[in-house]
């Protein structure tokens, strides 16, 4: 029998090899306290324990440099709403001696749709050092403007450092730096995190880190520095 080629056989067909080599990783941690960009993401305890549990995959198309992938979080920062559900996908590819990175990425708050925020990105990794900056592309920045107010073209740049310093261990540092757009009136405010991990094989490890942000007098405890543990697992 003789089937039609139709141009979705015709785009099966020429998917499948991609399809074949394909490369399924999951991931699930449990912190101490998640703070996205240097900021509590929960705000509903003033204490600097405040456990969230994290899970995710991701999708890679084989040695083609395509991905998509799925990321999850407990949050308590907007109303309605206890969940932080990250879709993203793009490319992944060298040149001239760096491995870069772009691609498209949607913050979902399924309680609260006017957090959502959809960014584009773009990162440059060169030996131990990663470059990345995101932009806004929706209307909003986390809900930052507030309802009938804009965001978009809020910016957010970020240097990060990871080296092996010894078997197993690992020293990571990053500053990043965000710059509000639009109607937002909050200021500019730099992020920082140092810290390492130590990798007990199979896909276990343990990190700690100092993680927080300047500018405390505007957006009070939640740029706080703390300490947050995570004890991670990548299936």
């Amino acid at each position: 029998m003789k089937f039609p080629r139709t141009p979705f056989a015709v785009a099966l067909l020429a998917a499948f090899p991609l399809l074949a080599s394909a490369q399924l990783t999951g991931n699930v941690s449990l912190t101490s306290n998640y703070k996205f960009r240097g900021q509590d993401q929960d705000v509903s305890k003033a204490r600097a324990i405040k456990p969230a549990i994290q899970g995710g995959f991701d999708y890679a198309f084989g040695e083609s440099g395509f991905y998509v992938g799925n990321w999850n979080s407990s949050v308590d920062w907007l109303s309605g709403n206890s969940i932080e559900s990250d879709i993203y996908g793009g490319y992944k590819f060298k040149a001239g001696g760096a491995d870069l990175d772009v691609g498209l990425l949607t913050y979902i708050y399924p309680g609260n749709s006017n957090g959502n925020t959809t960014e584009v990105y773009g990162a440059a990794t060169f030996g131990p050092v990663t470059a990345k900056y995101s932009h806004t592309l929706s209307k909003d920045y986390f809900a930052y403007a507030g309802p009938g107010f804009k965001g978009r073209n809020t910016g957010y740049l970020n240097l990060a450092f990871a080296q092996e310093v010894m078997p197993k261990v690992m020293l990571k540092a990053a500053v990043g730096y965000t710059r509000f757009a639009g109607d937002i009136v909050a200021p500019n405010y730099i992020d920082y995190s140092v810290g390492g991990a130590y990798d007990f094989g199979s896909g276990l490890s343990l990190g700690a880190a100092v993680v927080g942000a300047n500018k405390k007098d505007f957006f009070g405890p939640v740029n706080k520095s703390r300490v947050i543990v995570t004890l991670s697992k990548t299936l």
